[in-house]
């Protein structure tokens, strides 16, 4: 005979016996989540250590936002895929739509402002082998992995409004990080300033609160729009993950 008893019933009266509710709902496993958040993982590290394999500043290097946000998303990534692989309860939304809205970021500042000459902030230059391969990664397969994974393996409806301005904390961070470091080395020093819309040599302090404002509502813009589609978008997954709720968030 069939138990009528809905499975959230039964984990309720296990909890209140003292049952954990695992012993109830079995974890499920999620062995092709996994994999892929690990080679995501793989892809971002791969980048950065060629990029620092062909570095002689590596100060330098390391103050890019597109190491950083790289960085997060290997360790969001990886995260992930372990819990994703023992089937244990996905990472919040907010830890997991910050990783994405950083290398989201990384991917479209690059393509669209410093690869793109006529956006006045353009920062092409010859590259290494090495180079051009961790560039591809880290700007590139990165920014659209974490994208197919929100998109394809992550139920929808995780993400909060009020999520969308906690995670500018990190970019609102970064500027004065950003300036703190230029104004500390010496005039001239080959990468004084990590990008040229930072660079105050070029623009000046006020010329610089102007590029902040108009890339921060920009980027506040991106954290907003992807708030909203992720409660519009359909849930392309297909399988519910039977322990964590619905909406749980990207990289799970």
């Amino acid at each position: 005979m069939i138990d009528p008893t809905p499975s959230t019933t039964r984990a309720g009266a296990a909890s209140a016996a003292g049952v954990p509710a695992s012993a109830v709902l079995p974890a499920v496993r999620r062995p092709f989540t996994a994999v892929f958040r690990a080679l995501v993982a793989l892809a971002a590290l791969t980048g950065v250590v060629l990029d620092t394999i062909d570095s002689d500043d590596l100060g330098r290097l390391f103050s890019y936002f597109t190491v950083q946000s790289n960085l997060l998303l290997a360790v969001a990534s990886a995260w992930s895929a372990h819990r994703a692989w023992t089937g244990r309860p996905a990472l919040s939304p907010r830890i997991t739509g910050a990783a994405l809205l950083y290398i989201s970021i990384t991917g479209l500042v690059f393509h669209f402002v410093l690869s793109n000459d006529s956006s006045g902030f353009s920062m092409t230059s010859d590259r290494t082998p090495l180079e051009s391969v961790a560039n591809q990664l880290l700007h590139t397969v990165t920014p659209l992995a974490a994208a197919f994974d929100w998109l394809v393996l992550t139920a929808p409806g995780g993400f909060l409004l009020r999520h969308a301005w906690q995670w500018l904390a990190y970019p609102l961070f970064y500027l004065p990080f950003a300036l703190i470091r230029g104004a500390f080395l010496d005039p001239g020093t080959d990468g004084r300033y990590p990008y040229p819309f930072l660079d105050v040599d070029l623009h000046g302090y006020a010329g610089i609160a102007t590029n902040a404002v108009v890339f921060g509502l920009a980027f506040y813009a991106l954290a907003l729009t992807l708030t909203l589609a992720d409660r519009v978008r359909p849930h392309l997954h297909g399988l519910r993950n039977r322990i964590s709720p619905t909406g749980s968030g990207p990289l799970k």
